[in-house]
């Protein structure tokens, strides 16, 4: 059985499907029958897709190519339109993470998958971790920590009109450390979580450069049962630190998917990855093949997402612990590594822990379809 795939949204981390596109075709199971974005494509050499129709309008598209699976990877604030289109056009779609930019609309997407009987697999790849599925059976127990230092320079924010924005034309954006680089992170310790109803979020947004979103970003949710995740992220560190998930004597480094269990002297790669537009089509193929990522199981992370989002803007880091990057186009917060480290096993913010340039944590109740807003608070 052979399936008529389309991607709408081709350049930028397009090419990225584009590749798993090319090499599906190649084995046969699948046939690529439309390309789509706004701005003209170059073929790549890893995915020249040779032959395949190219349009500049989604729904020209749905309506000339007719796919049976279609693969959103444009900016969030536009997927809910397109992703409504594909459904009504009767397709199936993979979905780029974040889904979508709020609870209200990944409400209104839920119920258009419940109207059309579509599938929508939602773009957390590391979800398809082995490492991952291991962790979860083992099953540690104890307050989960997340941790990363990455550096991204001044550049990262030029590469698309809404990046490092709060809002662009007066929607917001949904960009900034955690919700961006760091979001498979956040979606797998909710997973590991397994039922985590957050009621609590704690939030201390931080930027180390001239943008409106965070780039150093320390969260703490706490469940109705008191469950804890405690994640400490940042993109201006010059040592790198590729990002863990601590889940009590449990460590799951989840770029890597290497994995160290209780009992365990050293991590060790767990090999195999499965591939959610692999897995979707299998599921189209087989019901009883589950969908790794299904819309429902990411609502609390569209939840929180959109808490961190309408938070109050990011504090200044003081210039005075800012260092050039060695490799130019931007500056580094000194120590920044170790704080995260710190935050991520304590589970105590660094307002909590006597960091002097701290500003007090945004404190919002969560429910569980969502945020309560009125009840936001900053203290």
């Amino acid at each position: 059985m052979t399936h008529r795939v389309a991607l709408i949204g081709a350049g930028g981390h397009g090419l990225w499907h584009r590749r798993t596109l090319q090499r599906l075709s190649d084995q046969g199971r699948i046939e690529v029958v439309g390309l789509c974005d706004r701005q003209p494509v170059e073929p790549h050499p890893d995915a020249p897709l040779t032959g395949v129709a190219f349009y500049t309008d989604h729904t020209e598209l749905l309506r000339t190519a007719r796919p049976e699976v279609v693969i959103i990877c444009t900016p969030p604030h536009t997927h809910l339109r397109i992703a409504l289109d594909v459904l009504g056009s009767g397709a199936d779609l993979l979905l780029e993470k974040p889904p979508v930019m709020s609870s209200a609309e990944h409400d209104s997407l839920a119920e258009a998958v419940a109207a059309t009987g579509r599938l929508v697999q939602v773009g957390f790849q590391a979800l398809g971790s082995a490492a991952l599925a291991e962790l979860r059976a083992a099953a540690p127990a104890g307050p989960i920590g997340v941790s990363g230092a990455w550096w991204r320079p001044d550049s990262y924010y030029l590469r698309a009109p809404w990046a490092g924005r709060r809002a662009v034309a007066g929607r917001p954006v949904l960009d900034g450390a955690l919700v961006n680089p760091f979001a498979h992170a956040l979606m797998q310790s909710l997973v590991i979580a397994d039922g985590f109803q957050p009621a609590l979020m704690e939030l201390e947004r931080y930027r180390s450069r001239a943008i409106e979103t965070d780039d150093t970003t320390f969260l703490r949710l706490t469940g109705e049962d008191g469950q804890r995740i405690t994640a400490a992220v940042t993109l201006a560190s010059e040592v790198f630190i590729r990002g863990e998930i601590q889940v009590g004597e449990a460590v799951l480094e989840y770029p890597t998917d290497r994995l160290r269990l209780p009992g365990e002297a050293e991590a060790r790669e767990v090999p195999g990855r499965v591939g959610l537009l692999e897995n979707l089509l299998d599921h189209r193929r087989d019901s009883g093949v589950p969908l790794i990522a299904p819309l429902e199981r990411t609502r609390t992370f569209t939840a929180v997402a959109e808490a961190i989002v309408a938070a109050p803007p990011p504090a200044a880091i003081p210039q005075n612990l800012l260092r050039p990057h060695p490799d130019g186009d931007g500056y580094v917060v000194a120590g920044i590594d170790e704080l995260v480290q710190r935050v991520a096993s304590t589970g105590r913010l660094p307002s909590e822990i006597g960091t002097a340039w701290a500003e007090q944590p945004h404190r919002v109740p969560l429910r569980k379809k969502g945020v309560t807003h009125a009840q936001a608070q900053h203290r």
